[in-house]
C-alpha cells in the first residue's frame, strides 16, 4: 500500500500558519517578479480566477473581492516543506519525496488501519506546523495520486481516501466521474488527444487497450493505465535522482538597459546554479544562457534571433576552485544566501525581481521570528 499525501494550497497555507486573521481570507500567491498566480486560497478558486493569469490583469477583481496576494517568499516555504518532511519521514522508512509539498510513503508491514493511520498523520502535521494536508491511498502511486484528488473533492473523506476500502461500484463511479485529465502524468495537453481516442474519463482510461496506449503514446501511459487498475508498474524511489539538467531563471524588477547591471545578474544567476549543481555532486556537460525581452512590453523591440557564445576562458586550478567553491557553500548554508558572493555579481542590485508583497522570513531570519504577545 502506497500513500500520496499533499498539502492544501501549500504556498497560501503557509502564508496563513504565521497570520490566522487570513484563515477565510481569498488569499494568490504570486510567481517570480509579482508576474502570475501560482496559489489560490479555496476562496479565490470559488471566483473562478485560474492559475498562471497575470496578476496586473486582475487588480479590478482583487479590489472588488477584496483579495490579498502575496510575494513568494521561497525561503519560508523551502523551510515549512523541510518540516513537513520530517514529520511524514516517522510514519514510514519507505519516503519518496515527490515535489515541495507531495511526499509519498510506503506502508507495508505497519500493522495499522491505514485509514486510522492517515488521520493521525493529518492531525500530527496540522498540530505541529499548521499545514492541512489531504492522503491517498492505493495499491500503486498512479492510485495513490487519483485517491488524493479525490480525498480533496470530496468532504465525505475527510481528507484520507483509501482506494481498497472502496466497493468495486463506488470505484467504477468515482472514475466515471472524473476527467482523464484528474490523472497523474495526463494533464490539459495530452487530454484533448486522448479525447479524440474516445478516452474521456479516468474510466476510460482503465477500459483503454494497454498495449494501443504503448503504440501511440508510448511506454509512460501504458504504464499509467495499468497501475489505475492496480498493477504496479513505479515503484518508490528512496532517494530523488540527480538532475539532468539545473535551469535557474528569474524576471527583473525593471528593464535593464546596461551592460554592467546585466552582467552583474548572469553571474548572480550562474553562481546560483553551479551551488545547486554542486550540492548533488555533478559537473556541468554544457552552458546554455538565454534573456529576452518581456513579451508583454509589446511596444518594445523583441530579438529576432539568438547567437551562441564560446567559452574560451583559461582553466583554474580545480582543486584550489573546489575548495573556494564549498568554503563559500558552508558559509552561505550557516550565515544564510548571499553572506559571501562572487565580486562579479556586484553589490546594488538594482535590477533584482520585484516582490512587492513578500512577507516576512518567520522560520529562517531571526529578526523575522513572530513574538507572541
Amino acid at each position: 500500500m502506497i500513500a500520496l499525501i499533499d498539502v492544501n494550497n501549500f504556498y497560501v497555507s503557509c502564508q496563513r500558519v504565521f497570520e490566522p486573521k487570513r484563515e477565510s481570507s481569498p488569499i494568490v500567491v504570486l510567481s517570480n517578479n509579482d508576474g502570475c498566480v501560482v496559489s489560490r486560497s479555496n476562496e479565490v478558486k470559488a471566483l473562478g480566477l485560474k492559475m498562471a493569469q497575470p496578476w496586473h490583469q486582475l487588480q479590478e477583481e482583487a479590489r472588488r473581492h477584496g483579495i490579498v496576494a502575496y510575494s513568494s517568499n521561497y525561503a519560508l516555504y523551502a523551510d515549512m516543506s523541510n518540516r513537513v518532511m520530517s514529520i511524514l519521514r516517522r510514519f514510514s522508512p519507505d519516503q519518496e519525496i515527490y515535489s515541495i509539498d507531495e511526499c509519498f510513503l510506503g506502508l507495508d508491514g505497519i500493522p495499522r488501519d491505514h485509514t486510522e493511520l492517515g488521520q493521525e498523520i493529518r492531525q500530527t502535521v496540522l498540530q505541529w506546523t499548521g499545514l492541512p494536508v489531504c492522503i491517498g491511498m492505493g495499491p500503486t502511486k498512479t492510485l495513490a495520486k487519483f485517491s488524493n484528488h479525490l480525498a480533496k473533492k470530496h468532504p465525505d473523506f475527510a481528507g484520507v481516501c483509501e482506494w481498497a476500502k472502496l466497493d468495486a461500484v463506488t470505484q467504477q463511479r468515482l472514475m466515471q466521474e472524473e476527467s482523464v485529465a484528474a490523472v497523474w502524468g495526463i494533464g490539459r495537453k495530452l487530454a484533448p488527444k486522448l479525447n479524440q481516442e474516445g478516452i474521456f474519463t479516468v474510466a476510460d482510461m482503465v477500459a483503454a487497450n494497454a498495449e494501443t496506449l504503448r503504440q501511440h503514446h508510448g511506454t509512460v501511459l501504458q504504464r499509467t493505465a495499468l497501475e489505475l487498475r492496480g498493477i504496479p508498474c513505479i515503484a518508490l524511489e528512496d532517494s530523488a535522482a540527480d538532475k539532468q539538467q539545473i535551469l535557474c531563471s528569474r524576471s527583473f524588477g525593471r528593464p535593464i538597459d546596461n551592460e554592467q547591471e546585466l552582467a552583474e545578474a548572469i553571474s548572480t544567476y550562474v553562481a546560483r546554479a553551479a551551488e545547486k549543481l554542486r550540492k548533488q555532486q555533478s559537473a556541468a556537460g554544457a552552458l546554455a544562457l538565454f534573456i529576452r525581452t518581456s513579451p508583454f512590453r509589446e511596444n518594445d523591440r523583441q530579438a529576432d534571433n539568438c547567437i551562441q557564445g564560446h567559452l574560451f576562458l583559461p582553466s583554474a586550478d580545480p582543486q584550489k576552485r573546489a575548495t573556494l567553491n564549498d568554503t563559500m557553500d558552508r558559509i552561505n548554508r550557516q550565515w544564510g544566501r548571499g553572506t559571501v558572493h562572487l565580486a562579479s555579481a556586484g553589490f546594488d542590485h538594482g535590477w533584482k525581481m520585484r516582490q512587492n508583497n513578500i512577507s516576512p522570513c518567520w522560520t529562517t531570519r531571526w529578526a523575522d521570528i513572530p513574538v507572541a504577545r
